[in-house]
């Protein structure tokens, strides 16, 4: 059969000086509608935070910061803290009592490590192996520019047992992360590491990269119909939005600290310091999926080394006293469970900014979020407590995977089963991975 005329390659690329652009999926790249579902990417995205969460009893008065909802099955209700994700109900399922039983006679700070592997670290050799989103990335990675995508706020790999990565190869090593925006659009939507310097040049005087590839945009408008048309703009509009953002944060990247006590640092740092960083390395992702630059994307949020890095201080530029690692120390004093679960509502409602902008963005006949997993959670239930870990899972609709849901699990269930469900759903092959025992059916 032959090609049409109107019909673009899925890898087609807007290119200026120094510069190119993926595109998202436009009907001219789809002549084949009929068989166009069993062609679309499926995707798995992983996001942890340290530090557990806040998790007052019932019957305390702040029991409404409880991380956890009320209720069980289908019938349980989001607590202040998760309430962003309620318009996503649909799409979303909440996970409790699941850890890693490898996990679980380790240090609390410890566990980041194996977030995603589930491997058992002891006695004085360091070990890890192959974490979930390097298992999916062995199988898919070919069909994308980049196996995989591996972020943090912190960037680089860190150490043993402290690592501000959650991604590790084959042989357990650790996949050093990206952390500064800039770097991280410009790998993404670059032209390569021998073009940066001239990019660079060219966005001096260019202003944006959006610029840089007009003249090649308008061209390609006119090979377009009227819904795709729309598409494009939505698109092109988008990440003239990021790349605002990008900058926005990288400039406050930029800014040295403070040596300045705690009370001080919180009246001069930003306020928009940590919403803009998270929402950009959120941004990021989605336009990378979006455009099928790479279908496997993992970022940590922060890491568990304490007063080192630099997501310990996100509590402080939003007003909230202390940082990070001293507010969940402090959740058992007073109005210390409101404190860390303000924050952990924060947290919250940047994945639901995430999940709705993957909802509200059509794939085929589908979404973004229903052909994509998005594993969110932590490997604290509250700090240095390694069970019951505060997990959600999202998206998969059209991968088969059922939600509207607060699952508890008993703990002789592992984490890992939850992995295996995973990659199922992704069509990796599996029969077990870590030290999981089955599949959960509760979730197909």
């Amino acid at each position: 059969m032959s090609t049409p005329s109107w019909y673009l390659h899925r890898r087609t690329l807007l290119r200026g000086a120094g510069a190119s652009l993926a595109l998202p999926l436009l009907d001219a790249m789809t002549p084949a509608r009929a068989n166009q579902e069993d062609n679309l990417p499926r995707r798995m995205c992983g996001v942890y935070f340290p530090f557990g969460v806040s998790l007052p009893p019932q019957d305390h008065e702040q029991s409404q910061w409880n991380w956890f909802p009320t209720g069980e099955g289908k019938d349980f209700r989001f607590t202040n803290t998760l309430s962003s994700l309620d318009p996503l109900r649909e799409h979303v399922t909440v996970l409790g009592g699941l850890s890693h039983p490898n996990g679980r006679s380790i240090g609390g700070h410890d566990t980041g490590d194996i977030f995603l592997t589930g491997a058992r670290l002891s006695g004085t050799s360091y070990s890890n192996s192959i974490s979930l989103d390097q298992r999916i990335a062995q199988h898919i990675g070919e069909r994308t520019r980049f196996p995989s995508l591996t972020l943090s706020s912190d960037g680089g790999v860190g150490e043993p047992t402290r690592s501000t990565t959650l991604s590790f190869s084959q042989k357990g090593r650790p996949i050093p992360a990206l952390a500064k925006p800039r770097q991280i659009f410009e790998r993404l939507f670059g032209e390569g590491d021998a073009e940066v310097k001239n990019q660079r040049r060219q966005l001096k005087t260019s202003g944006t990269m959006l610029d840089l590839v007009l003249e090649h945009s308008r061209s390609l408008k006119r090979k377009l119909g009227t819904h795709d048309v729309r598409k494009f703009d939505e698109y092109l509009a988008s990440v003239r939005a990021v790349e605002q953002r990008v900058d926005r944060s990288q400039r406050w990247l930029d800014i040295p600290k403070p040596e300045v006590n705690s009370e001080s640092l919180a009246l001069d740092a930003s306020a928009e310091g940590p919403l803009d960083y998270i929402r950009t390395m959120y941004d990021l992702m989605y336009l990378a999926f979006q455009t099928d630059t790479t279908r496997v994307a993992t970022y940590m949020i922060g890491q568990v080394a304490g007063a080192t890095t630099i997501a310990n201080t996100f509590p402080q530029a939003l007003g909230l006293p202390g940082n990070w690692h001293g507010l969940a120390h402090g959740a058992g004093k007073k109005g210390g469970y409101e404190k860390l679960g303000r924050f952990d509502q924060f947290l919250a409602e940047q994945l639901s900014y995430f999940l709705k902008r993957l909802q509200d963005t059509p794939e085929g006949d589908a979404t973004l979020l229903d052909r994509t997993l998005v594993f969110y959670g932590s490997s604290n239930s509250r700090t240095h407590n390694n069970n019951n870990y505060p997990l959600v899972l999202a998206g998969g609709g059209a991968l088969g995977v059922q939600h509207g849901q607060y699952l508890k699990f008993s703990a002789k269930t592992p984490l890992s089963n939850l992995f295996v469900t995973m990659l199922d759903r992704l069509d990796v092959p599996v029969d077990a991975f870590a030290d999981s025992t089955g599949e959960m059916s509760e979730l197909i």
